[in-house]
């Protein structure tokens, strides 16, 4: 259910700006939409597991607040990211 250290290490590396970058937006984003796939394959299986829902609740929405952030500031860097990691643009 998690996401090993090898995975995170290839999506740091696949979305990041620059030589060092594990913070910026980008790479937050596509490690929160990873973590929440998981998640909601996980509930597939355990519909009745409503404390990791509520992790859920709050990785989705720390990734709207990401991609709000990233529409405000970066327009053209957001258009690109939601298109590469198949998301909709709901902001």
């Amino acid at each position: 259910m998690a996401l090993t250290t090898e995975a995170k290490a290839n999506l740091v590396n696949q979305y990041q700006t620059g030589k060092g970058d594990t913070g910026s937006s980008a790479v937050q984003i596509a490690l929160l939409s990873t973590n929440i796939q998981l998640l909601t394959e996980h509930f597939k299986e355990h519909p009745h597991d409503h404390h990791s829902k509520r992790g859920l609740l709050g990785k989705v929405s720390q990734r709207r607040r990401l991609m709000r952030y990233l529409k405000r500031t970066d327009n053209q860097n957001y258009q690109a990211l939601i298109q590469k990691l198949n998301l909709r643009d709901r902001t």
